[in-house]
């Protein structure tokens, strides 16, 4: 099971994501670190356990502001032997390629951003890209064919499930199940709604490959003690 932390990233600092309103996302206050500096936060996280990821959330990239780079470069070169996932928005087959010039980098392609299935069909084939299903309650968030033709799927699959994000609601095991079931080999990343231990354990038991964390390590549900079973 790996665990890898969130950083959701506005501003150019770090911000609390909750249930997905993003509109109202504030700067983080975290007892890992003294501010919402990206990189004193990450040193936060990676503090707790030896993570060999980190996820990166481009909010503004995401939604059509100009992306965090500086933040971002900041990051790779504090931490130069860890792989960052980067959901920046990817609208086009060129956007994943831009992210995927950095060896370390991997290209988050979220349904939610995606321009058309094309767009996954190109990418398939591509071990550094990474293929989250975005859903909002019950509405897939998409282009229909992509939750619906698993050949299209590359080889890592998210299942984000927006509105447990921060919410303390758990994972949507059903959904993951779902997924898990057309998915075949392919390694699933849940992302949503994680509390603690047990849910991270829950997930293992259901054959996920890992899960992407934020508030569950910034207040202690998922201590050090916790993690080492896990990374």
């Amino acid at each position: 099971m790996q665990i890898i932390p969130v950083l959701d990233l506005k501003d150019g600092g770090v911000v609390r994501g909750v249930m997905g309103d993003r509109a109202n996302y504030r700067p983080i206050e975290t007892p890992l670190a003294d501010s919402a500096d990206p990189v004193a936060v990450a040193r936060g996280l990676m503090a707790l356990a030896p993570f060999r990821s980190l996820y990166i959330a481009d909010l503004d990239a995401i939604e059509g502001r100009p992306a965090n780079d500086a933040a971002i470069a900041r990051l790779g070169a504090a931490f130069p032997a860890t792989e960052i996932w980067i959901d920046g928005g990817v609208h086009t087959t060129a956007d994943a390629r831009r992210v995927l010039v950095e060896p370390r980098h991997v290209a988050v392609v979220g349904t939610e951003s995606i321009e058309g299935s094309g767009v996954a069909r190109d990418l398939a084939g591509e071990p550094r890209a990474v293929l989250s299903l975005d859903f909002r309650g019950d509405d897939f968030l998409g282009p229909a064919e992509l939750l619906m033709e698993a050949s299209l799927w590359p080889r890592r699959l998210i299942v984000m499930t927006l509105a447990r994000v921060g919410s303390g609601a758990g994972p949507d095991l059903e959904r993951l199940a779902s997924v898990a079931a057309r998915a075949g080999d392919r390694a699933i990343f849940a992302a949503g709604g994680v509390r603690g231990a047990d849910d991270v354990a829950a997930l293992a038991k259901a054959g996920i490959a890992g899960a992407l964390v934020s508030t569950a390590l910034h207040d202690g549900r998922l201590a050090p003690a916790d993690l080492q079973r896990f990374v």
